[in-house]
């Protein structure tokens, strides 16, 4: 069984950076897709980022493209999501999740009804 911890959640103003981290255990997941989906209070949980395996194939939300990065460090068992030129509408909790499936396949199974392996969250306020 796969647990996952979100941590690098805080608080920032528009135009700042936060890294987030997200750490497995109970098992390698070397051979697992891995994401950030984020909800903000009252909206349902949306995609933000994910990454294959290999860390070769990397997908975006359009509302993130070109402020967001998304990297993985399979040695530690840990996928991150560096966010820059952070806006207020970014502020939601942002969860790690991940799928055995090795590739993200955002047209079938990337999506909060599908994915099982879920963190518990870590919050992200963005000041104006």
């Amino acid at each position: 069984q796969v647990q996952l911890a979100e941590s690098g959640g805080g608080l920032v103003q528009a135009g700042g950076s936060l890294r987030l981290s997200c750490v497995a255990s109970g098992r390698t997941v070397s051979t697992y897709a891995m994401g950030w989906f984020r909800q903000a209070p009252g909206k349902e949980r949306e995609f933000v980022a994910a990454i294959s395996w290999s860390g070769t194939s990397k997908y975006f939300a359009d509302s993130v493209k070109g402020r967001f990065t998304i990297s993985r460090d399979n040695a530690k068992n840990s996928v991150y999501l560096q966010m820059n030129s952070l806006k207020p509408e970014d502020t939601a909790v942002y969860y790690c999740a991940a799928d055995s499936e090795g590739e993200p396949d955002l047209a079938s199974t990337w999506y909060p009804g599908y994915l099982e392996v879920w963190g518990q969250g870590t919050l992200v306020t963005v000041s104006s």
